[in-house]
């Protein structure tokens, strides 16, 4: 009975409280606004890349690069809707397609995806993934559209699963004779060529768009123009919109961070029954979010991301070679059912989980002997341990005692 008394006054002082929000849901990273501020160069350039289809011709394939919180997801879908409506507008037969990679997380499931968009129901497992391929090209080819599909955070799945699923794709005009295919990739890693076969890397960056990050200036005037729209008047002090500016252009100009950052702080003055949000409010914020953002990129990594991780969690070391981790990643590759990926490619792998603040790769010098690179975790061990051993599907590795000789390393007991 206690527990329902303590929820009644928890909602109860929620729905009686003044309100700071207008619409939160303003501040959320999928809402598009009417007017995208310090991003007009890019809509016109891309908007100039996919107007041939408003005339019945097949735009170029395009490739958009930028860092996470650049605005490519919000231009990309911005200038294709427009698109679409105009297309209505001269009577083009043009259709465009969304996937995020990362979300859907298989081949099958991008061409389910795409097999849906098209009017074709596929089920959820059961066929390969060549018959989904095929049932999507026939009914694309008696659809007679020109379609446009959009890959954003392609560099996720192509990590994970390689890019025989983009040869398909990039080749798919040599089939058709009624429709035509145009694709635009959207990456946040801009060594994303690196992973990909060059046929495959030609065929689709036709065109390239780089999306370079927001400065302070900038982020400030979006935050501007955006918390107008979330918040009453005068409840966001000037002190707080900087700050939240500062923070968000120090890590690397993300304007989902700073986005984040707003909302949040305004979450937590409102939990404090504050009337205005502070500086103070953006602080608390910020400690709440990093913790969640690391949470939130361990549970995103790939399986092989995963993997190389565990073993330098594995290692145990205050820091460990290239060597001496692939050792353990190819023991946690047998243990796992996986199939082993090469030690170039797990060096590849070393370099994105270093730049995501994951672990700390440098290379130091041994002497006569040459250089090396040695590695350590650069996040809580126990932080690992929550993340994974959560995880049923790693679990069972959390304790894993490697083969590998005891010299090399102190296995957690």
């Amino acid at each position: 009975m206690g527990n329902i008394n303590v929820l009644d006054d928890v909602f109860d002082s929620f729905v009686n409280r003044i309100n700071i929000f207008k619409d939160r849901e303003v501040l959320r990273h999928d809402y598009i606004p009417d007017r995208l501020p310090h991003r007009e160069d890019q809509i016109r350039l891309l908007g100039e890349r996919v107007a041939p289809v408003l005339k019945d011709a097949r735009c170029s394939n395009i490739f958009i690069y930028g860092k996470t919180g650049t605005g490519k997801t919000a231009v990309t879908k911005y200038v294709l809707s427009h698109l679409e409506a105009k297309a209505k507008q001269y009577g083009a037969q043009v259709k465009f397609c969304y996937i995020n990679c990362r979300m859907t997380g298989s081949e099958y499931r991008v061409f389910a995806s795409l097999s849906q968009s098209v009017g074709i129901s596929i089920p959820f497992t059961g066929l390969s993934v060549e018959e989904v391929f095929t049932r999507f090209r026939v009914s694309l080819d008696t659809s007679r559209i020109l379609f446009i599909i959009v890959l954003d955070e392609v560099d996720a799945l192509i990590k994970e699963k390689g890019d025989a699923f983009m040869y398909e794709l990039t080749r798919i005009n040599e089939t058709l004779t009624k429709s035509k295919v145009s694709i635009i990739g959207i990456s946040n890693d801009l060594r994303l060529k690196e992973f990909l076969d060059p046929r495959v890397f030609s065929s689709l960056s036709e065109e390239e768009l780089v999306f370079r990050p927001y400065d302070a200036s900038e982020l400030r005037n979006i935050l501007l123009e955006r918390s107008k729209l979330s918040f009453q008047e005068d409840v966001l002090t000037d002190s707080a919109l900087s700050i939240c500016s500062a923070l968000a252009a120090a890590e690397h100009g993300d304007a989902r961070r700073a986005l984040d950052l707003l909302r949040v702080a305004g979450e937590v003055a409102e939990r404090q029954e504050a009337k205005c949000i502070t500086e103070d409010h953006v602080h608390q914020a910020e400690k709440h979010i990093e913790h969640n953002r690391v949470v939130e990129a361990l549970n995103n990594l790939t399986l092989h991301s995963k993997l190389v991780l565990l073993s330098v969690y594995h290692l145990n070391k205050s820091s460990a070679t290239t060597g001496e981790i692939y050792d353990i990643y190819n023991e946690l590759c047998g243990e796992f059912g996986a199939g082993l990926l090469s030690q170039r490619r797990l060096g590849s792998l070393v370099n994105e989980l270093d730049s995501m603040g994951l672990v700390n790769a440098k290379v130091v010098s041994m002497g006569r002997y040459g250089r090396t690179k040695k590695i350590r975790l650069e996040i809580s061990r126990s932080l690992i341990r929550d993340v994974f051993g959560a995880d049923i599907r790693f679990n069972h590795i959390m304790d894993y005692k490697p083969h590998t000789p005891q010299k090399n390393i102190l296995v957690r007991r």
